[in-house]
């Protein structure tokens, strides 16, 4: 009798080391880093051909957390429950939410981060052309757009209940001046397993001409956060910086935006009274920003908001709360006002923020 329950057990743990093997193998496999100084298409023709100097531009970043974070949701990385939007429906409300709420403070140029193409998550639901449409549709017209990947994993069969699946996203850059040269430069990642699952950190470089011979130069950056490694997250600042310097050197403007995954005030706390736990929300170490460059911490002293919150769990006034989307500038750059769009995070983990410069 005990042989004849044995037997089955060893064969269910026989089939089970070799599924886990199988999938093992899969997923090392499958890994492989997007190419560095990889051109990006540019698509549509923006109605402006340069940027003018002595003129006031707005600029919104905006992480859009692939359509999922409501403010009721949470996710199972961050320490939640959830690792899928809760339906193909809400991703297209939270989409059409945040791109409305940007729209509402009239940009100019649009940047945004975690853009869903194709991915379990997100119902394989376009979000580019989605955006795009909405756009289109609120008369945001006459532009050129370009798309960078930072994230394409095998499938994760985490949780199990629910698998994370596959993932296809990236960053997206919209503007009304033509962009006329665009490259995806790749930033250093942790180098152990966490990386088969961590987004491929990159940011877009995206070039526009300006009347007087110069040039604009907008990084559209997504930051790591939860690095194993503390010299990552370094080394990610110093590689941007070196590539804004030789820009500046040129005579060109620079202007990074977006999710630096670094409190953008040093401290948020003074405004904002949480404190996370966690560790992970450092200031931003200007000590690897040359001279010529300043952090832009976007804040209204009078109406302080935050711009991310932690997705352990539901939204709540008792939830951890930072600013750690904002920019950086180049000295030839004037910053007139950067503030905090207060969406209430109801359409994603992030209010968008805004930034409105003049290029002297």
């Amino acid at each position: 009798m005990t042989k004849k329950i044995i037997k089955p057990l060893l064969i269910i743990l026989s089939v089970f080391v070799i599924l886990a093997a199988t999938y093992t193998a899969y997923v090392l496999l499958s890994y492989n880093r997007i190419e560095d100084n990889l051109s990006l298409a540019i698509e549509g023709d923006a109605a402006e051909d340069v940027a003018e100097v002595n003129k006031s531009y707005r600029l919104v970043s905006a992480n859009l957390g692939f359509g999922a974070y409501s403010d009721d949701y949470s996710f199972f990385m961050d320490g939640g429950t959830e690792s899928w939007a809760y339906s193909k429906e809400a991703v297209n409300k939270n989409i059409t939410g945040s791109i409305n709420t940007i729209l509402s403070v009239n940009p100019d140029i649009i940047a945004c981060q975690e853009v869903d193409i194709n991915s379990t998550r997100s119902y394989h639901t376009n979000e580019q052309d989605l955006i795009l449409n909405i756009l289109d549709k609120n008369n945001y017209t006459n532009t050129s757009s370009t798309f960078a990947i930072n994230y394409d994993s095998p499938f994760l069969m985490y949780p199990f209940t629910q698998p994370h699946g596959k993932s296809q996203a990236g960053i997206l850059t919209i503007s009304p001046i033509q962009i006329i040269n665009s490259v995806r430069r790749s930033l250093p990642i942790d180098e152990n397993l966490s990386k088969l699952i961590d987004l491929d950190r990159c940011y877009s470089k995206n070039v526009m001409e300006v009347e007087n011979g110069k040039k604009l130069v907008l990084y559209n950056v997504h930051l790591s956060a939860y690095s194993t490694n503390p010299d990552t997250a370094d080394n990610q600042i110093k590689v941007l910086n070196a590539d804004m310097s030789e820009e500046l050197a040129e005579g060109n403007y620079i202007i990074a935006c977006g999710d630096m995954n670094k409190d953008m005030l040093g401290d948020s706390s003074i405004y904002f009274g949480s404190k996370s736990e966690a560790g992970w929300a450092k200031p931003f170490n200007t000590d690897y920003l040359d001279d010529g460059f300043t952090l832009v911490g976007p804040i209204d002293n009078n109406n302080p908001v935050p711009s991310a919150r932690n997705a352990d769990s539901p939204y709540t006034k008792d939830s951890f709360v930072i600013t750690i989307d904002g920019f950086i500038v180049s000295s030839n750059v004037e910053v007139e006002e950067a503030s905090v769009i207060d969406s209430g995070f109801k359409y994603s983990d992030h209010n968008p923020v805004y930034m409105d410069f003049i290029l002297k």
